[in-house]
């Protein structure tokens, strides 16, 4: 049932870089709005905070790198409940472009890149 997804369709942009159009579907993966960026500013078509890891994960976490091989292993088993909104997600990355939008300073340790691997995956 799961569909292959070009690596390419799945992009992951900070909500403080600007958008642009090659962007496609514009969605924010974030359970806390980001701070000091406005509703137009973000440019998203869809916020989708019931993707975003847990309060209780995402305090534990902390964006500790120390803690990130646990931090993908917990947030994994969390998606894995998420099955209905990780195949929205999935739906529109199928039909073009989609950019997971976070607000994280830290590229490398943060929930988009455990949900983009989840999406390809």
């Amino acid at each position: 049932m799961s569909t292959r997804i070009a690596a390419a369709n799945v992009k992951l942009k900070r909500a403080y870089e600007p958008a642009d159009k090659e962007d496609g579907t514009r969605v924010l993966v974030d359970r806390l709005w980001p701070r000091g960026v406005s509703k137009a500013k973000a440019a998203l078509n869809q916020w989708m905070k019931e993707i975003a890891p847990s309060n209780e994960l995402r305090k534990w976490f902390g964006h500790d790198p120390a803690r990130w091989d646990e931090f993908r292993r917990r947030y994994k088993a969390e998606l894995a409940q998420k099955r209905e909104l990780v195949g929205q997600l999935r739906q529109l990355a199928g039909r073009g472009p989609l950019t997971l939008v976070y607000s994280a300073h830290d590229e490398a340790h943060t929930q988009a890149v455990v949900l983009r691997e989840t999406l390809l995956h």
